[in-house]
């Protein structure tokens, strides 16, 4: 009988490799002082002037070939290499032969610009005068089918044009290790690296010395006498090799991952050269996504989707910079930072060489800005399996367009993780830096093309869990005697499988028919549940809209917008006899409406105690949409003239809350809350905490974070007990002063509900935007009185949740309400060792009643390999995911800590997580480079960003940090990137772009060196849109797009409208692609100077 193999795997006869799981080996330590020096320097606009000095040479930043070195500079064994082959050639190694050195730089595109971030299905609307958005866009065809990354190849040696290679004694060591050169007599030593003029190579130091010098690793076979370095070496230096022995054993190497934005190079070395390509079968490595170019074709043979790994390189005992077993890595996959081009200096009476680090540690580095890593874009959907070989696939990032192919890991749009290798112990997460959490979004909007996810129906009997942990059956429980009994892959336990249930297994371990069973073979299923799963009938649709009819709201038009919000999107509620609706609205006392269809008109019923508030009517108040659609919109009609003589400036917003809320308490439902002036009257009334109209605080008051706390308990009070009640509170804030948003947002915060502010409050721009947001509120994907709960395997439980939800007990929360927006972080932290290779499991369960009142249970389950290599974290890293991590726990604490405290808090983090790569994995490299992990490079502009954010500043408004807060505590890992570092695209062209693929054109860098005088701009971060236009502007561009021919006819704040034109059509066009992406209509600001304070 054939050994069993892991559930999931494939059938026997079927072509599958595998390999060992891809592993970096570190190096010796840096300075981390450095790190803190150039993390500042990221955000400087004009650097001092270089200081002379000299330092090794970087690594050929992102794409970019080192230039020729000047004709008199000596060259020392290294062989000439050949032009490079098409960017579209497979990897590999073609026959040995000598090769020339290119001439001069490749030229090669590099990724510039933030990208679409792609989110379709969400709506995205004209104004209200065109019809509204309802459907995910279209998408372009897949590149040959899919989207596999070509795999790195060999990397070229570099050198002096013209070198020779001399072979080496048989044995000897290549110098470039960090060996030091046979010395001749008369000869000297060259200085060690990190001293001025010193060699540059990225192997390992020679055992004892403090700096090795910096090198790509040893050289390829055939090449024995020539470094592979980025600088040439000293002029002392002879052929051969000084005879070391090797640390290294005789098994292959990796090969370096292909330069930043550049396709990978097929190398001039043996198939059984050290770094030779690995083979095609090899695991894939932890993604590379935001430095590789995206949309590449197909490997032939069915390659992996991003590139084969580097193979494992074991390391020798003894090695100076070891730790958790690992030795020095040549090869390390990372990105520096080099100074901008002409910096003087010289090295062994060399000329200035571009590129090249010269500054000394003592003096502040000048950064090249086009040279800082930034976010790539993709043009067309890429193909991304979750599990390839049985072995997990890292997800790609969130700005790439993909389709997701469930295999049996969930997609990544449901659940992601910090880190796509778990670490085997908390030391080793510790000492990595970064957070082990994850980003569950259970309701997530799939792609169109992607398989719906699937139901299951167990019947009377329930699905099949684990009757130790309670987990859910799913691909990664393994079937034992015949199919009689499981072990769960969660706690352990062996249990008797169910008599209907069992299957007899086949020759690979798996029951036949695991592939016709979704729960066996997907990692996302929806089972139905049965009456033990519920504690009442389940409970119907039922909307209550709550209006704010004060004297300010009557005057600034809220009512009215909202009066027309409500009565527009009364035709996208659900239809049947399980929709109902009520309405209330409030100032001082509180008015509820009769809606029976036996009245002529609908009853106004006055509530005036605000202080012990009741409903009047037990009935009637709420009704089945159907009867009283008549009624509901003449009211409606109606309100705003109503009350357009009210000198009432007094709100009793927690005593309509109340009140709405014993209306609702028998069925639940979702309350809709239009608010535009402070809560002063009644349960709840606040008072004033901005004195005089302050913006903020003064930077002299030590306690400023206060105001960013409730003011009083009674509103979180109320609102936990609307959550036992299964009551979701929505909160539409449409004021034009302060409204103490820190303590009114408590409601929908811990409702599962969410806050929409419209500050100042237009009413000639922002009612199509409010139409826009209820209108999407109520139509999105979403589910009722909901229960979700985390499990994971032994070794590593769950610490806490965050995000919008009510947690009664520990292991479980309660939602109200959850929609396809919605995202809930839960870390994670270790409780025993987990063992190496083995794989870690975790499951979210989440129970919820459909709109149409089926009770149901989804099911979403991740399986990740576990791993005692520091460099495998690093390597496997989730840059989305960490930030998004990073970005709420800033969120959590700002309300509790001294916003310079909270800020450095997030600085610190990331320069902790780049210290622990430099120390522990890194190469020896000059203590003035910035070295930053493949994975993890854009962390610190996207560090810098959150810093310069609004939730940071020190000069933002009370309410509007506090809406930033509650924002980004439900914020899903797709928008928490465009949040603080927008997309800015050029309008002014846009007609000329018709030939691009997307809708949305590539992105511009956020540098003033990219705006001009003469052009029209929109930046745009997912809640707000911003149009720069410059002095200069063309006057027929702005007679094209707005209508007018001077910029300072245009109002501050507009609604965008479609001319007779091609650019303003095609502005249009991106404008409602970007709403459909973003799920937000977009207020559009003008400006007319600089736009944002990330531009450099």
């Amino acid at each position: 009988m054939a050994a069993p193999v892991p559930p999931g795997a494939q059938r026997p006869n079927n072509p599958q490799n595998s390999g060992p799981p891809p592993n970096f080996v570190p190096g010796s330590q840096g300075n981390p002082n450095s790190l803190a020096a150039n993390m500042q320097n990221l955000n400087l606009n004009r650097p001092p002037p270089p200081m002379p000095g000299s330092g090794p040479r970087p690594s050929p930043p992102f794409g970019q070939s080192p230039p020729p070195f000047p004709q008199s500079a000596p060259s020392y064994g290294v062989q000439q290499q050949q032009p490079r082959p098409s960017p579209m050639a497979r990897p590999g190694p073609p026959p040995p032969a000598a090769m020339a050195r290119p001439g001069g730089p490749l030229q090669v595109s590099q990724p510039s610009g933030f990208p679409s971030n792609f989110q379709g299905g969400r709506p995205a609307a004209p104004p209200s005068n065109q019809p509204p958005f309802g459907s995910r866009p279209s998408t372009g065809p897949l590149i040959g089918g899919g989207s596999s990354f070509p795999q790195p190849g060999g990397f070229p040696a570099s050198g002096p044009p013209g070198s020779v290679a001399a072979p080496p004694p048989t044995g000897a060591r290549p110098f470039g290790f960090g060996s030091p050169p046979p010395m001749a007599p008369g000869m000297s030593m060259p200085p060690p690296s990190g001293v001025p003029g010193g060699p540059l190579n990225n192997g390992p130091p020679p055992s004892g010395m403090p700096g090795g010098p910096l090198s790509n690793g040893p050289p390829p076979s055939g090449m024995p006498g020539g470094p592979l370095s980025n600088g040439p070496p000293p002029p002392m230096m002879g052929p051969g090799a000084f005879p070391r022995g090797s640390q290294f054993p005789s098994g292959p190497m990796m090969a370096p991952p292909p330069l930043y934005g550049q396709p990978p190079i097929a190398g001039p070395f043996s198939g059984n050269s050290p770094l030779s390509s690995p083979p095609a079968h090899s695991l894939p490595p932890p993604t590379t996504f935001p430095g590789a170019p995206y949309g590449r074709p197909p490997m032939p043979g069915g390659g992996f989707p991003y590139g084969a790994p580097p193979q494992q390189i074991p390391s020798a005992p003894g090695t100076p910079g070891s730790m958790y077993g690992m030795g020095p890595m040549p090869n390390q996959s990372m990105t520096s930072i080099p100074s901008a081009p002409g910096i003087p200096g010289s090295m062994y009476g060399m000329g200035p060489m571009p590129n090249q680090s010269m500054t000394s540690v003592s003096s502040p580095s000048k950064i090249d800005i086009n040279q800082i890593p930034r976010p790539g874009s993709s043009s067309s959907p890429i193909v991304y399996e979750t599990r390839v070989q049985n072995q997990a696939n890292p997800p790609p990032p969130t700005t790439v367009h993909y389709i997701t192919r469930d295999t049996g890991n969930c997609s990544p749009r449901y659940m992601r993780c910090t880190i796509n290798q778990i670490p085997c112990t908390v030391d080793l997460l510790s000492t990595s830096g970064m957070q082990l959490a994850l980003i569950v979004q259970p309701m997530a909007l799939s792609h169109p093309s992607e398989e719906p996810i699937q139901v299951v129906d167990f019947g009377e009997s329930g699905p099949v869990r684990c009757s130790r942990c309670k987990g859910y059956m799913n691909p990664f429980m393994k079937f034992i005697d015949q199919g009689r009994k499981f072990i769960c892959n969660l706690c352990g336990y062996t249990d008797e499988t169910p008599r209907d249930y069992q299957c007899n297994l086949g020759p690979d371990g798996r029951r036949r028919d695991a592939d016709d069973r979704p729960e066996l073979c997907r990692g996302t299923v929806d089972f139905v549940a049965t009456k033990e799963y519920m504690v009442r009938d389940p409970m119907p649709a039922v909307y209550f809209f709550l209006i704010d009819v004060s004297m300010n709201a009557i005057q600034t038009g809220a009512t009215a917008a909202a009066c027309g919000a409500i009565q527009q999107v009364l035709s996208d509620l659900p239809e049947g006899p399980r929709t109902f609706v009520g309405i209330a609205t409030f100032d001082s006392t509180i008015h509820f409406y009769n809606l029976k269809r036996a009245l002529q008109q609908p009853l106004m019923l006055i509530v005036p105690d605000v202080q012990d508030v009741y409903t009047p009517l037990e009935t009637d108040v709420i009704v089945q949409l159907s009867e009283c659609r008549q009624h509901l919109e003449i009211l409606l009609e109606s309100i705003p003239t109503m009350f357009q003589e009210s000198k009432s400036p007094e709100s009793a917003f927690g005593a309509a809350v109340k009140a709405a809320f014993l209306a609702m308490k028998s069925t639940g439902g979702k309350l809709m809350v239009f608010q535009s002036v402070l809560p002063s009257v009644g349960i709840g009334a606040l008072s004033s905490r901005e004195a005089d109209g302050r913006a903020n605080a003064s930077a002299g008051e030590k306690e400023a974070h206060k105001l960013l706390q409730p003011a009083e308990k009674t509103l979180k009070t109320m609102a936990i007990e609307f959550a036992e009640y299964q009551v979701c509170v929505d909160l539409f804030i449409t004021t034009q002063g302060y409204v103490d948003m820190a303590s009114i947002s408590d409601i929908p915060r811990t409702t599962g509900g969410q806050v929409y502010c419209y500050y100042p409050f237009s009413a000639l721009s922002d009612p199509p935007k409010l139409y826009n947001d209820l209108r999407w509120n109520i139509t999105r994907p979403q589910g009722f009185e909901a229960v979700m709960r985390v499990r994971s395997s032994q070794g590593i439980q769950v610490q806490d949740y965050s995000g919008n939800f009510c947690k009664r007990i520990p292991t479980d929360i309660d939602l109200p309400a959850i929609d396809c927006d919605k995202a809930v972080m839960v870390t994670l932290k270790h409780d025993d060792k987990l063992q190496d290779g083995a794989e870690c499991g975790f499951q979210c369960a989440l129970l919820y009643t459909t709109i149409s009142g089926e009770r149901r249970i989804r099911v979403l389950n991740l399986s990740l390999p576990c791993t005692n290599m520091l460099s495998n974290l690093f390597r496997s890293a989730d840059l989305d995911s960490q930030f998004a991590c990073m970005l709420k726990q800033a969120a959590n604490d700002i309300p509790s800590k001294a916003l310079p405290l909270v800020k450095e808090q997030a600085t610190n983090s990331c320069i902790t997580i780049l210290h622990s790569y430099r120390k522990f994995c890194a190469t020896v490299t000059s203590t003035g480079q910035l070295i930053l992990p493949e994975a993890l490079k854009l962390l610190p502009l996207y560090t810098l960003a959150l810093t310069k954010g609004v939730g940071l500043r020190a000069d933002g408004r009370i309410d509007d940090r506090s809406f930033w807060i509650n924002h980004v505590s439900s914020l899903s890992t797709p928008l928490a990137i465009p949040l603080v570092y927008p997309r800015m695209i050029a309008v002014h062209d846009l007609d000329a772009k018709d030939n691009e693929e997307n809708v949305v054109p590539s992105p511009i860098p956020l540098q003033s060196e990219h705006l001009s005088d003469e052009g029209v701009f929109f930046l745009e971060n997912g809640e707000d849109g911003l149009v720069y236009i410059g002095e200069s502007v063309n006057s027929d561009i702005l007679q094209k797009i707005f209508d007018v021919w001077s910029a300072a006819e245009i109002p501050s704040q507009y609604v965008l409208q479609q001319y007779d034109n091609p650019l303003s059509k095609k502005f249009n066009e991106v404008v409602n692609e970007i709403r459909g992406q973003r799920s937000s209509y977009l207020r559009y600001l003008k400006s007319l100077t600089i736009l944002f304070i990330l531009l450099e």
